[in-house]
């Protein structure tokens, strides 16, 4: 009966690297002990991110952010990309006039980003309150975009209906030709007033370290305004 059950499934405990059985790879690389933490996170952050950069892991900067709009709280996710860490938080770039994330931020402005560097066997997550970035700050951003993605944030009601009826991509396509004859000649095209930076404050930031057997070292960095670096740092369960 239970082969019978395994065989209904689309997908059934996965193994891994292992073709042979069902059972998931172990994480050997490394372990993390409280004394090689930074007080500060951001410093910890970065030197997680650096690490990541050199072992070769395939664009470390790429991100999963999710966000849940109220009354309902129904929970929406993505991958973008992490284009700056300053002092303060987190900074992603998108639309948020249009985009199911827009929406959500509009009435619940929160927000988690979950990264993984499989290399390493490393995860770090970040939950926080967001704030929008202003349009000098993103300006700056977007003048080192190219030129044809300048065009596309222009061009594109991020996450409305293309219908088939109308032309589908076509539609996605004569928008961008508008666009192209709008700024036909320019290089200074300016930041859409519906696109920009969105920065998360991060009240918790968790870095995470693959062990064998699941049981894996978590480090919770919470804020705490009586701690002395701001930060409350606690290990987790796995």
């Amino acid at each position: 009966m239970a082969a019978s059950n395994q065989r209904s499934k689309l997908i059934f405990a996965p193994a891994g690297s292992k073709p042979a059985a069902a059972q998931a790879d172990q994480y050997t690389k490394a372990t993390l002990d409280r004394h090689e933490l930074d007080a500060d996170p951001f410093r910890q952050f970065h030197a997680w991110f650096t690490q990541a950069r050199e072992a070769g892991c395939h664009q470390p900067e790429t991100v999963c952010l999710s966000t849940a709009g109220l009354p309902a709280g129904a929970v929406s996710s993505r991958f973008v990309y992490l284009k700056e860490l300053d002092a303060r938080g987190f900074v992603v770039y998108s639309n948020w006039g249009t985009s199911r994330k827009a929406e959500d931020v509009r009435s619940n402005p929160q927000a988690s980003l979950a990264f993984w560097w499989a290399d390493l066997e490393r995860q770090v997550r970040v939950e926080g309150k967001v704030e929008r970035l202003t349009a000098e700050e993103s300006q700056t951003y977007y003048d080192l975009r190219e030129r044809r993605s300048k065009v596309g944030a222009w061009a594109s009601e991020q996450s409305t209906v293309l219908k088939e009826e109308d032309g589908g991509r076509r539609v996605l396509d004569r928008r961008v030709e508008e666009v192209e004859r709008r700024f036909q000649g320019r290089e200074d095209i300016p930041v859409p007033d519906f696109w920009g930076g969105l920065r998360v404050l991060p009240s918790v930031i968790e870095f995470w370290q693959g062990r064998e057997n699941r049981l894996h070292d978590r480090f919770q960095y919470r804020r705490d305004v009586s701690s002395l670096d701001g930060w409350k740092i606690e290990r987790l369960s796995p």
